[in-house]
């Protein structure tokens, strides 16, 4: 790969809502954004969902990750397979356990096996080096989402949320020169967005999701499970700060006793309240919210978000980004960052002691 030039990269991510594998080209010098590229997506099946479901919390050699490992790594190779033109591809890979504070973070698949099948150099292991250092190894987009913030020329301060199984926000400064630089960038994990929604839906409808929110559409948020979910003490805890994908598993306990209508509408309520409590967080109100991930297809929870943000709340597209391909997209420049040797967190995005290139490259 050429250092410090403007490289094609391909990057994946295979998120927490355990719906498929995104993949995207994006060219870049790891500073700059110059080009988007293709695009795929590779979705899993519902026997491979309920084989990675049954894997989620466990770590190396516990029952069932192996086998989640090789279909998460099989995935990958099927739709890689498809690009043309890439020097260098980001592996994310699928997380099945984060605890930072404690045993660490895992996600499973083999960035070794993926550059062997691909002949192509892959970095991975993207988290594991800032939890090392004391890091939370989330949220990794960040230093991404400034590069989009310069790319869209903003000149005042703005925030992405990612709305995908778990949210998490970037507040940024986009009048700073680099990501690492005091005061450009916060982020952290806002609580739990699609993943326990998710899951009620799949409980109780056998659906994967809540289509444009068509079920919550028709029932009412009840405030008492509302407030009894927003007294968590995750919610004032001060940032840096990140989550497991089922650190809130007791939301499905909250609504339990609800009709399915008024159970989504009051999930996505609090998907929608822990933002709000976020938005204590940020040095200063964004001039403008910009959401990515599935969250930002739920019109329910949208409207709930500009209702009680005070600032405009619009999906990526509205300045030309990719919603469903951003994180796929983030992987890929942080690929090329750390090819480069530049740093891939900071304190103030994960709580690492001092910068961080996070990511060990196989087959260079």
């Amino acid at each position: 790969m050429r250092q410090g030039q403007a490289v094609w990269a391909l990057g994946t991510m295979s998120g927490t809502s355990l719906d498929g594998v995104d993949a995207a080209m994006l060219k870049t010098d790891g500073q700059a954004i110059f080009d988007f590229g293709q695009t795929g997506y590779r979705a899993y099946g519902a026997e491979d969902q309920a084989l990675l479901r049954a894997a989620l919390g466990k770590w190396p050699g516990e029952d069932g990750v192996a086998e989640a490992a090789e279909l998460v790594e099989g995935a990958h190779i099927a739709l890689l397979r498809d690009f043309v033109g890439a020097e260098l591809i980001g592996f994310h890979g699928q997380t099945l356990a984060h605890d930072p504070k404690g045993r660490g973070t895992h996600q499973a698949g083999d960035g070794a096996k993926l550059a062997e099948a691909l002949g192509l150099p892959v970095a991975w292991d993207f988290r594991s080096a800032d939890v090392e250092l004391g890091g939370e190894g989330a949220p990794l987009a960040p230093f991404f989402h400034f590069a989009c913030a310069k790319w869209i020329g903003a000149d005042e301060p703005l925030a992405f949320l990612n709305l995908g199984g778990v949210g998490n926000i970037t507040w940024i400064d986009p009048t700073k020169e680099r990501p690492e630089q005091d005061g450009a960038l916060l982020a952290f994990d806002t609580g739990p967005a699609n993943a326990p929604l998710n899951d009620l839906m799949q409980q109780r409808r056998g659906e994967p999701f809540d289509k444009d929110g068509a079920l919550a559409a028709t029932g009412e948020v009840v405030a008492g499970a509302l407030e009894l979910f927003l007294d968590d003490p995750y919610f004032p805890k001060i940032p840096p700060k990140s989550l497991d994908r089922d650190a809130f598993s007791d939301m499905l306990d909250l609504v339990r006793e609800l009709s399915d209508a008024d159970a989504a509408a009051t999930m996505t309520g609090m998907a929608a309240a822990a933002v709000m409590q976020a938005m204590v967080h940020c040095p200063a109100l964004p001039a403008r919210v910009l959401v990515t991930g599935g969250g930002r297809l739920n019109p329910v929870m949208m409207e709930m978000l500009r209702a009680g943000l005070d600032c405009p709340v619009d999906p990526v597209e509205a300045v030309g980004l990719n919603g469903d391909m951003l994180e796929a997209q983030a992987f890929a420049y942080l690929a090329v960052r750390i090819a480069n040797g530049l740093p891939t967190s900071c304190p103030t995005t994960t709580g690492v002691r001092a910068l961080v290139g996070g990511g060990t490259i196989s087959g260079a």
